[in-house]
């Protein structure tokens, strides 16, 4: 009886671990502040390879926060959101890998709500290093979501767990138009 007992709890303690291994944890040093973020490979497993590729290869230290986007600053745009955007070291941007293919919120099931970090794109299938992180709830950059005029969505593929206010901040940083201006530094993004 004693070894089931054993058996049994040491059961649930290698399920609990497996459970835990489903996130990848990266702590983002910026020139305001540190963001620490949690993916899901689970769910969005080409996203989180893509970004934890240029993580692990150090191509986001030296990079920067670019681009702040806010209701005041996309007069043009009928569909309005909230993000701050960021990227690669540019000197690194020759060595970058290939695009990649576009993970649909509607087949991973996460949705770009307030700290969700997500790929940038231009084209369906052209995500490459750009990520931006979102700034309360965006429904419209979900799947099906009128932001980009093609309806597919951008990529979410984690969310912020600590330094929401970091990014916030980043937000609120001088720029000019969606320019920010200086950049924010990206100082270094490491795996926890």
């Amino acid at each position: 009886m004693k070894s089931r007992f054993l058996l049994l709890c040491l059961s649930l303690f290698v399920l609990g671990q497996a459970r835990a291994e489903t996130t990848i944890r990266v702590l983002m040093t910026t020139g305001l502040g540190e963001i620490e973020l949690e993916l899901y490979p689970d769910r969005a497993p080409l996203t989180v390879a893509n970004f934890m590729r240029y993580v692990d290869r150090g191509f986001y230290e030296g990079g920067v926060f670019h681009r702040t986007v806010t209701p005041d600053n996309q007069p043009h745009n009928k569909v309005r959101i909230e993000v701050i955007q960021g990227g690669i070291n540019p000197a690194k941007e020759q060595n970058g890998g290939p695009p990649i293919t576009l993970e649909r919120t509607n087949e991973t099931g996460l949705k770009h709500l307030d700290g969700t970090i997500s790929m940038a794109r231009l084209e369906p299938d052209s995500a490459t290093s750009d990520f931006f992180i979102c700034i309360n709830d965006q429904p419209e950059l979900d799947f099906g979501g009128q932001r980009n005029p093609d309806g597919q969505g951008f990529a979410a593929f984690g969310r912020v767990v600590r330094g929401m206010d970091i990014a916030r901040a980043i937000q609120r940083a001088p720029h000019e138009a969606q320019a920010l201006n200086p950049p924010v530094n990206i100082v270094k993004v490491v795996r926890l």
